[in-house]
């Protein structure tokens, strides 16, 4: 497997565990975390930590992250957003404005992946408008 196809697998895990830890409340974000790698054997310990590490990070600015995804996203609120498009905007919103290690182009076009698969028939291009504007904010 390449590196590249590796770091999308990363990026999955992160988006569903963001998605599960949703549904708690966010002193139960270590626990989610712990439960999704029980039994589980696809990742090192190295990368359960790079896992874990972008869970926690992302968690801690979804206020923050929320609110500019609010003012980016006109007549979409985040608290309409379905809650597969809110994670993954939420994920590739903070790989593009604090992640250095992820070039913007792969934050987007991983993120569009994940609303393909996991998201509706219109998450897609949905996900793809609103991270382009986050891009082009990204590069003034």
């Amino acid at each position: 497997m390449d590196k590249i196809d590796r770091r999308s697998e990363l990026r999955e895990a992160a988006f569903l565990i963001l998605f599960r830890a949703d549904f708690y409340p966010p002193e139960e974000l270590a626990s989610q975390v712990k439960d999704f790698f029980e039994g589980e054997e696809e990742f090192t310990e190295k990368e359960r930590q790079q896992i874990a590490d972008k869970v926690v990070a992302v968690a801690q600015m979804i206020p923050e992250i929320d609110r500019a995804l609010d003012e980016i996203s006109v007549g979409w609120k985040t608290r309409r957003m379905t809650k597969v498009d809110l994670t993954i905007l939420r994920l590739a919103y903070y790989e593009i404005k604090y992640d250095d290690k992820v070039p913007v182009s792969s934050a987007i076009n991983e993120a569009v992946e994940l609303a393909k698969n996991y998201g509706t028939e219109n998450s897609g291009s949905f996900v793809n408008g609103i991270l382009a504007k986050v891009a082009k904010d990204e590069s003034k």
